[in-house]
């Protein structure tokens, strides 16, 4: 049970911790919480500092694997236009673009909509 209590509070500090880092740009925070926790409970800091390292980790990773979905992505095929349309298949007019229309593919596209999930992780008990 203690166990258990040990790591939930080190996964929440190590949250917030991130969070702050993140928007505040200052990469000491980590720092500041472990000495303070560590000063009453080294357990509570040692498990600080892994859950941290475990964040940061796992953020590296799922950029990388965004990264390449990215690259797969924009080295993918290009659909034909009607110039390129093979002589067997008749050429379909081409729809005119909007300005709320971007060129590129749309936020439908199952890829693009797989990359944003390897970014934006899921958390249980987070919505």
């Amino acid at each position: 049970m203690a166990d258990d209590y040990v790591e939930k509070i080190a996964g929440e500090l190590a949250e917030l911790a991130l969070a702050d880092e993140r928007r505040s740009e200052d990469d000491r925070i980590v720092d500041d919480i472990s000495e303070i926790v560590g000063a009453s409970s080294q357990t509570l800091q040692e498990a600080f500092l892994t859950a941290v390292r475990v964040r940061r980790a796992e953020r590296r990773a799922r950029q990388l694997l965004a990264d390449r979905a990215a690259e797969q992505l924009n080295n993918a095929t290009p659909l034909l236009t009607k110039d390129q349309a093979p002589a067997d298949q008749e050429a379909t007019p081409e729809t005119p673009q909007t300005p709320d229309q971007p060129d590129t593919q749309t936020d439908d596209d199952p890829m693009i909509a797989e990359i944003d999930n390897l970014i934006k992780p899921s958390r249980p008990g987070r919505n």
